[in-house]
C-alpha cells in the first residue's frame, strides 16, 4: 500500500468511520493496541479481521487518487502472466491483468511507487497503466504462475535425459553424484535441473496450500503428487532415470546418507518461498521400485490459530472456553492423524496466552513457533521423550503444559499427576471419538477417579474441506433429506418461533426446520485453483464435558458407547451432527462429511 501520510491516513481513517467499518469511539483503543504489537493501526485493523484487505485497499486508493481493482477472484491468461516473470512479480508485488489503450495494465501493492512502475516498464518495454490491488488479490495472481509448473519443471529434466523418454540404466543419475567428493557434490546439485525441478515442485506445494509431497517410485517413473486439503493428486510424472538424483538430492539437503538405501532415514531442511521461510519434514523409505520421499510442509502462515475460524461454533465453543479457563485439569483432543489435533492445541495456547502465565510445550516435532511460549523438541536418540521431558518440565514452574501426544501408559501417568498437583495439561491421545478417550485412559491403567477428577473436557475432532466463497445451492433429494432428517432433525427448530434461538443456541444465523421437504445444500466452483470446488479446511467436532453422569459411568468402567450416549443426553453436538448444521450453512458438503464422520459418530 506504500507510506501514507499523516494527512492520507487521517482521511483513510475518516472513511473508514463513513463507510461504518469502524467506530469512531473504537479507533483511540486500536491505535493503542497496534502500537503495543508494532504493528501500524491499518495492518492491525487487517490482522485482526476488524477490517477487510479489500475495503481498506480500496479506500487507500480512493484517498491517493489511485485506481483499484479486486483481484481475490481473478483468473489472469497466461501469456498475459509470461510478460512478467514471477521473481520480479514476487519482488516488487506486481502482477500483469491485460492490455488497456496500447498499454499493459499492471496492479501493484505501492501503486504510487513511482521507480518501481518505470523499472517495470523499462522491463517489459511497454508503457503501463498501474492500479492498486490488495495484498491476498495479487497473491491470488501470483499462485497463477505455478499453472506452468509442468512446463518449468520438463525444461529442467529434458536436460538431464537429452529430451528423450528414455527406457534408461537407473544408476547413471546417482553414480554422476557419488562419485564426486562431498565439496563438489553441494555445487553440483545446487546448480543442477534436477535441483531446480525440484525447487520448482516445492514451490508449487507451498503456494497451493499442500501439506505433503510425495515422490513415490514406479517400475518405469517417478509419481510426484501433493495433498491439499487433506487429499491427494498427482501433479506429473518424471522419467525413471531422474529418481536417483532427485531422491540424492533431497537427501543432501535433508544431512541424511546419499549411500544408504536399505533403511528408512527421516530428516529435516528449511527452504524460501517469496519472503517465507518454510521447514519442511523428510521420511525416505525403500520401496519395491527404489526409495520413496514424503516431505511435509509446515507453514505456520497459512493456519488460523482462531477457534471460530477453525469451526468452533455455538456449544462446542463455550465447552472448550469453559475447559481452558480452569485453573487446573486436562484438556484432551482425540482424532486419527491428520485431523488437526495439533492446530487444536495451539489454539488453546493462543486463547489463555498471556504475560502472567508461563507455557511450557512438548512437540515431535515443533510445528509453530509461538512467541512467548517454551516448545521443546523431542528427541529420542538422546533419551529426551515425552515421559522424560514431562519430568523435567514439571520442575520448571509450570502454569500450562503441553503434551504433543500421550502415547503410553507412563507419560499418561505423569500427564495426569500434572492435572493434580495445579497444572492445566493440554495433549491428545489417537481415538474415534470424544467419548472413547476416556476408556483409552484406563486401558493405559489410569484409575477411573483420577480420569473423573482430573479431566474438564475432550474434543473429537476431523477435518472436512471447505467450499468456495463462489458457490451455488440446490435442493436435497430423497436420500439426502432423509439423512439430514435422521441425523439432526431433533436439533433443528420445529416452528418459525423457535429459528432464531435455536440457531443462536448453535452459533449459526438461521437454520432451516426440522420438518421440510427438501433443503437447500451447496456445491464450490469447480476450477484448477479450487479443486472439486474447495479451497481450505475446517473442523467437525464433539466438545464433551464431564458431567455428574459422565462420572458415575467412568468409575463404572463404561464402554465409550454408554459414554457417548449421555454425553449426547446432556447436549454434546455429535462430529455428523456438526458436519450437517455446517453444510446446511455453506461451510462444507454432505458428502465430505459423509467422507470422514462415519454414521456412529
Amino acid at each position: 500500500m506504500g507510506v501514507l501520510s499523516e494527512k492520507n491516513q487521517q482521511q483513510v481513517q475518516q472513511a473508514l468511520v463513513e463507510e461504518n467499518l469502524v467506530k469512531q469511539e473504537q479507533l483511540p483503543n486500536y491505535q493503542r493496541h497496534a502500537r503495543s504489537s508494532g504493528r501500524t493501526l491499518f495492518k492491525y485493523l487487517v490482522d485482526e479481521d476488524i477490517v477487510n484487505d479489500e475495503d481498506l485497499t480500496r479506500i487507500i486508493a480512493q484517498t491517493k487518487n489511485v485506481p483499484y481493482v479486486n483481484l481475490t477472484k481473478a483468473t489472469i491468461q497466461p501469456d498475459i502472466l509470461k510478460l512478467l516473470s514471477k521473481q520480479v512479480a514476487n519482488r516488487f508485488m506486481a502482477v500483469p491483468l491485460g492490455e488497456m489503450k496500447g498499454r499493459l495494465v499492471v496492479a501493484m501493492l505501492d501503486a504510487d511507487n513511482v521507480q518501481a512502475a518505470d523499472f517495470l516498464a523499462n522491463k517489459i518495454g511497454r508503457p503501463l497503466s498501474v492500479y492498486m490491488a490488495s495484498e491476498s488479490g495479487i497473491k491470488h495472481v501470483l499462485t497463477q504462475y505455478d499453472a506452468q509448473l509442468d512446463e518449468t519443471v520438463s525444461k529442467e529434466i529434458d536436460k538431464v535425459t537429452g529430451g528423450k523418454d528414455p527406457q534408461v540404466d537407473t544408476k547413471k543419475a546417482e553414480q554422476q553424484v557419488l562419485k564426486t567428493d562431498e565439496k563438489s557434490i553441494k555445487t553440483i546439485v545446487e546448480d543442477s535441473p534436477i535441483s531446480k525441478a525440484l525447487n520448482a515442485i516445492m514451490e508449487y506445494a507451498v503456494n497451493n496450500r499442500a501439506s505433503d509431497i510425495h515422490f513415490e517410485p514406479l517400475e518405469t517413473s517417478l509419481k510426484v503428487r501433493v495433498r491439499v486439503d487433506g487429499m491427494l493428486r498427482e501433479i506429473m510424472r518424471l522419467p525413471k532415470e531422474t529418481e536417483p538424483a532427485m531422491i540424492s538430492r533431497i537427501k543432501i539437503l535433508s544431512n541424511l546418507k546419499i549411500d544408504e538405501h536399505r533403511i528408512p532415514q527421516d530428516g529435516q531442511f528449511t527452504v524460501k518461498v517469496g519472503e517465507k521461510e518454510i521447514d519442511l519434514r523428510i521420511a525416505i523409505s525403500p520401496v519395491v521400485w527404489g526409495e520413496q520421499a514424503v516431505v511435509r510442509i509446515l507453514d505456520k502462515d497459512e493456519a488460523s490459530l482462531k477457534l471460530e475460524d477453525l469451526g468452533f461454533f455455538g456449544p462446542a465453543l463455550e465447552l472448550v472456553r469453559k475447559g481452558i479457563k480452569k485453573p487446573n485439569g486436562m484438556v484432551l483432543t482425540s482424532g486419527p492423524t491428520g485431523s488437526g489435533k495439533t492446530t487444536s492445541l495451539y489454539s488453546l495456547i493462543q486463547e489463555i496466552k498471556t504475560d502472567e502465565i508461563n507455557i511450557v510445550t512438548l512437540e515431535d516435532p515443533v510445528e509453530y513457533k509461538m512467541p512467548g511460549v517454551n516448545q521443546i523438541q523431542i528427541n529420542p536418540d538422546v533419551g529426551l521423550t515425552f515421559a522424560n521431558g514431562l519430568r523435567s518440565i514439571l520442575r520448571q514452574d509450570p502454569d500450562v503444559v503441553m503434551v504433543g501426544e500421550i502415547r503410553d501408559a507412563e507419560t499418561a501417568t505423569l500427564a495426569v499427576q500434572a492435572a493434580l498437583t495445579g497444572h492445566l495439561v493440554f495433549s491428545t491421545l489417537h481415538t474415534n471419538s470424544a467419548a472413547g478417550v476416556l476408556p483409552r485412559l484406563l486401558d493405559m491403567g489410569i484409575e477411573p477417579f483420577l480420569i473423573a477428577s482430573t479431566v474438564n473436557t475432550v474434543i473429537g475432532q476431523r477435518l472436512v474441506r471447505r467450499l468456495t466463497e463462489e458457490r451455488t445451492s440446490y435442493k436435497s433429494d430423497k436420500v439426502e433429506t432423509e439423512a439430514i432428517k435422521k441425523t439432526i432433525g431433533h436439533i433443528l427448530p420445529k416452528n418459525k418461533g423457535e429459528v432464531k434461538q435455536v440457531a443462536n443456541k448453535l452459533g449459526y444465523e438461521t437454520l432451516p426446520l426440522s420438518d421440510e421437504s427438501a433443503y437447500t445444500l451447496y456445491k464450490g466452483t469447480d476450477s484448477k485453483l479450487t479443486p472439486g470446488g474447495y479451497k481450505g479446511r475446517l473442523g467437525l467436532y464433539e466438545v464433551m464435558d464431564i458431567s455428574d453422569g459422565v462420572e458415575e459411568l467412568i468409575l463404572k468402567r463404561a464402554p465409550s458407547s454408554a459414554i457417548q450416549k449421555q454425553a449426547v443426553q446432556d447436549g454434546t453436538i455429535l462430529m455428523r451432527q456438526d458436519g450437517y448444521l455446517k453444510a446446511l450453512n455453506g461451510l462444507t458438503s454432505l458428502e465430505e462429511v459423509n467422507r470422514v464422520a462415519a454414521i456412529g459418530n
